[in-house]
């Protein structure tokens, strides 16, 4: 499953913000916000997708979709929620059309910073974006 979100998330980075990326294998050592998914397979696999951006990148996105230099809180939250409903809804395409795997998505919601801290992830993948970074990352339920 982490594959198939992280090929939407190096889409999302080429053909929605289009800015260059490569792939990290060390998380931002930056103030991280995260939010996350729920998703569920057809076979009745459950995880939990996180993607989390660090402010400047979160900032960098806010700016290419929505025009802002210097966002409020509020708004790189909501932008960190439509960047997360964007790349795991582009991962559950994917899984259709490439893997014939149907998923399941629900909303997308905003981790609270004393929750990250005590995140045990399953699998993660970083990504480096323009100066910014992205970590995308799978918990089983």
């Amino acid at each position: 499953m982490l594959p198939i979100i992280v090929e939407a998330a190096t889409n999302f980075c080429l053909h929605q913000i289009r800015l260059p990326y490569d792939l990290t294998a060390v998380p931002p050592k930056k103030r991280t916000l995260f939010a996350y998914i729920d998703i569920e397979t057809s076979n009745g696999d459950a995880h939990r997708a996180y993607i989390g951006c660090d402010e400047m990148l979160i900032q960098t996105i806010a700016e290419i979709f929505l025009g802002e230099d210097e966002s409020d809180e509020q708004t790189l939250i909501d932008m960190l929620l439509e960047t997360t409903n964007m790349i795991v809804g582009s991962a559950k395409v994917l899984a259709g059309e490439l893997y014939e795997t149907t998923i399941t998505i629900a909303t997308p919601f905003v981790l609270a910073h004393e929750e990250i801290s005590h995140l045990q992830l399953d699998k993660s993948q970083c990504i480096g974006i323009d100066g910014g970074a992205m970590t995308i990352a799978l918990q089983r339920l």
